[in-house]
């Protein structure tokens, strides 16, 4: 079975992360989504949370990934690999994201694993709205 990623920040499709890079070589982009969530600004990276109002979305890119070791090496730049001390900053865990054509799809995500308070709340939901 193909496992698909969903990212929303500096590792969408067309960034310069050397990661973003690794995955567009590792994996093959499906295209647009949207996450029924809320998206904040962390410091130079945003962080995604869950939301149960309708018009709360969070946009970024899904892939499907043809290298297994990829998600472990994602892992640890999100700082959630089995060696970093927990609370994680972030969680990986299957969500449901929205394609541009409207289907849903379950794809994996590091969803933020801390508080938002205080937190900038990017109501977008696009991180490359965002004056960094």
């Amino acid at each position: 079975m193909t496992e698909r990623l969903f990212v929303y920040g500096t590792l969408r499709r067309g960034s310069r992360h050397p990661l973003a890079g690794q995955l567009a070589a590792k994996g093959r982009h499906v295209g647009e989504a949207r996450y029924n969530g809320r998206l904040y600004r962390i410091t130079h990276y945003p962080g995604a949370v869950p939301s149960h109002m309708a018009d709360e979305w969070v946009f970024g890119d899904v892939y499907e990934l043809r290298d297994s070791d990829l998600l472990a090496a994602l892992d640890r730049y999100e700082g959630c690999g089995p060696d970093d001390p927990k609370p994680t900053q972030y969680l990986r865990l299957k969500q449901n994201v929205v394609l541009a054509d409207g289907t849903a799809s379950e794809a994996w995500m590091y969803v933020y694993n801390r508080t938002v308070e205080g937190r900038e709340w990017i109501k977008s939901g696009q991180f490359d709205d965002v004056d960094l």
